[in-house]
């Protein structure tokens, strides 16, 4: 049976003195080695979320635990060491190399430089990139080599929690499908804990074990995709029908194209 990897009690935030409540009471579980999605309309509460398991930022009411600690006694800086952080476009560093990047945590945790090396050839070969991308800076790289990077970085300290802040958002369909079918292979392989925010409900039925929808603030659904759909919901219904409307009205276009 899984253990619980992050768990979320009863948890609130509010910002602007109190004015804006992000999240209201939520409780959540994210099991150990699986894939949770998090879902939901912009200002639904799904970064703020996120952001509390690493305590980027703390709750206001409630709990937030990860691996059976709570991360408000936990020292912030060995916290965010242990748990890998992905956000758009990589969220890389300008002024340092790709190697420079990829190494600066185990850097920081005091490891040897000749080992720092070898971990950067191994991350780069990891996320499918050549290693003679470790000296070039991250201007010089694509969207879809700068995320690989930014994965890469997230993985150097051997993380067993990942969190994914729109990873892919960014990027053109093509790089997206691809580079979001290889972070599937990654956390299958390395056997990780992922929490991934995403809008993109058909991303979340196809890379998620198990999906969390978040709405003012508020949870108000999770489950796999056939569970979302028996829960009655008319706004998890109307994410879960996104997927086919788009199947739909693309097949709609192209028939008229053809004709």
């Amino acid at each position: 049976m899984s253990s619980v990897a992050i768990s979320f009690r009863h948890v609130t935030k509010r910002f602007d003195d109190g004015r804006v409540t992000a999240l209201d009471d939520v409780s959540l579980d994210v099991m150990d080695g699986e894939l949770l999605a998090v879902v939901g309309s912009s200002g639904s509460g799904k970064t703020t979320l996120l952001r509390l398991a690493n305590r980027l930022i703390t709750s206001d009411g409630g709990e937030v635990h990860v691996a059976g600690e709570n991360v408000s006694n936990a020292d912030p800086i060995a916290l965010r060491r242990g748990i890998g952080y992905v956000v758009q476009n990589g969220g890389l560093f300008p002024h340092m190399t790709i190697a420079g990047n990829i190494g600066i945590t185990p850097k920081l945790m005091g490891t040897a430089a000749p080992e720092i090396s070898a971990r950067v050839d191994e991350l780069l070969t990891l996320v499918r990139l050549d290693r003679n991308h470790r000296d070039r800076y991250p201007h010089e790289l694509s969207g879809g080599q700068r995320q690989r990077v930014g994965v890469a970085r997230a993985l150097a300290a051997n993380p067993r929690i990942m969190l994914m802040d729109e990873p892919f958002g960014a990027l053109d369909p093509l790089t997206r499908d691809a580079l979001s079918d290889d972070f599937r292979a990654l956390h299958r392989n390395l056997k990780l804990t992922t929490v991934m925010i995403t809008h993109d409900m058909t991303e979340a039925i196809l890379l998620a074990d198990r999906i969390a929808v978040m709405k003012a603030g508020r949870l108000i659904a999770q489950g796999t995709p056939k569970e979302l759909a028996a829960s009655g919901d008319a706004f998890v219904g109307e994410l879960l029908s996104t997927p086919r409307r788009q199947a739909e009205r693309l097949q709609q276009l192209m028939a008229k194209g053809r004709s």
